[in-house]
Parts: C-alpha cells; structure tokens; sequence
C-alpha cells in the first residue's frame, strides 16, 4: 500500500513543489492538499493519512497550533521559510522540519527519516535501527535501497558506486556524506574510497576484507581503528 500524504500549505508554489516531489516516488501518493490548518482539521478527521507536510505560518490558525490540536496527529514534516520555529516543532515530535525552498535531495533525507520512524515504531524500538532505507538517484530513476543488501561503496570522485547484493547502483554523492548517512547502521570505513557493511564481511586480513566474493582493501591511516572495531578483543 502506497503512504498517503496530505499536503497543507497556503502557498501554491509551496503545495506544487511538494506535488512534483512526491510524483518521483512510486511507493507514496497525494491523499489531500488545504490551504488552511482549518481544512487540514476536518479531513483528517474524516480520512486516514500516513504522513502531513505542515505549513507553519497560515491565516487564522497556524500549523503549530493545529499540531497542538490533534490528540493522533499523523507522523509530521513542517515546512516553512523561518527557521526560528524549529525547537518548537521538534518537542511535537515531528518527523523533520524542512526549510524552504525544498530541494529534492532535503526532501529525500526527509522520506528516509519517515521511512526509519515507521519501522520503529513497527518494530516496538525506541532507538535508531540498524536498517534504513534510502532513496539514491542513478540516471532518471530514483532507487529504494535497503543497507542491509549493501555490500559495500566504493568513491568515484563526485560519485559513489553501490554494490548490493543484486547489482550495483551508481549516484552522484560524496563519500564523506555518504559516510554520515551510513553511520547508525553497521557501517564502517576502511579507507579514503571504501565502505563497508561489517554485517557482509566474511574475512579479513591486515591489508583487507572480504565480502561479496570480493576483497575490499584497508587503507593505511585506517587499519588501527579497522583491527580494533573488527578484533575488539585485541
């Protein structure tokens, strides 16, 4: 079943962006679009939603306030143009608070928090699972990735090439950023161009590791903090 997201925003530019986002993303769809929080009340209280992009400052009631009025309020993102709301939003327990103009690629980091969220939740978690999964862009298609069927990421300058364990994904992204993502699901960087998934390693020696039927080598200014996180018994 796709998400269904109701979209609240009293710009149009603000409600057509979000449109165009999600038409990229097979697994979600449009549920309602309100250009007041008033609206936004009444049809959550007549349909189910998934996931509501909330504008913050509308007339007559804000999205704050609406939030503040649901006793189930849907799992929420918040856009608006002010920063200074942030705090506030956050102790809603909101999903993320997006700062306009949205770009695609903040959107994206946006989807994949709710797509974490939700599997908490399912799971009964209350901590960061260690699978994720992520949306990563290769030619005109944006691909779903689950990290536990990544192998390993190998850097290609401005880009990174995946390999999962059905192939191999190519996308436009910083090593270093990519890192980050990565960082709360059992990844680990062995060297200046490669990271690895310590859940797919086999073996390993002091100059590399094995995984995927193939040997993934251990950088120099990496080996200690390598031996230690794959050895810690020293």
């Amino acid at each position: 079943m796709k998400v269904r997201c109701l979209l609240v925003d009293d710009e149009p530019l603000g409600i057509s962006l979000l449109q165009n986002h999600l038409k990229q993303l097979e697994d979600f769809e449009v549920a309602g679009v309100c250009n007041n929080a008033v609206k936004a009340l009444s049809f959550l209280n007549s349909q189910d939603v998934d996931l509501l992009f909330l504008d913050i400052k509308m007339p007559m009631v804000t999205g704050i306030d609406l939030l503040r009025t649901l006793k189930h309020p849907p799992k929420t993102i918040l856009t608006t143009a002010f920063r200074e709301y942030a705090l506030e939003g956050y102790d809603l327990d909101i999903v993320d608070y997006l700062l306009k103009p949205i770009t695609f690629e903040r959107f994206l980091r946006s989807i994949e928090r709710y797509l974490r969220s939700v599997e908490r939740k399912a799971a009964g978690q209350t901590v960061t699972p260690e699978k994720q999964l992520i949306f990563v862009k290769s030619g005109n298609k944006f691909f779903k990735v689950d990290t536990d069927e990544i192998l390993y990421v190998e850097s290609l300058k401005d880009y990174v090439k995946i390999f999962t364990t059905d192939g191999e994904i190519q996308t436009k992204f910083k090593i270093s950023d990519f890192e980050k993502e990565l960082e709360q699901s059992g990844f680990l960087r062995i060297h200046r161009s490669f990271i690895v998934n310590t859940r797919h390693i086999k073996a390993f020696t002091l100059n590399h590791v094995e995984l995927g039927g193939n040997e993934v080598p251990i950088g120099s200014s990496y080996k200690e903090l390598v031996l230690k996180t794959l050895r810690p018994e020293g």
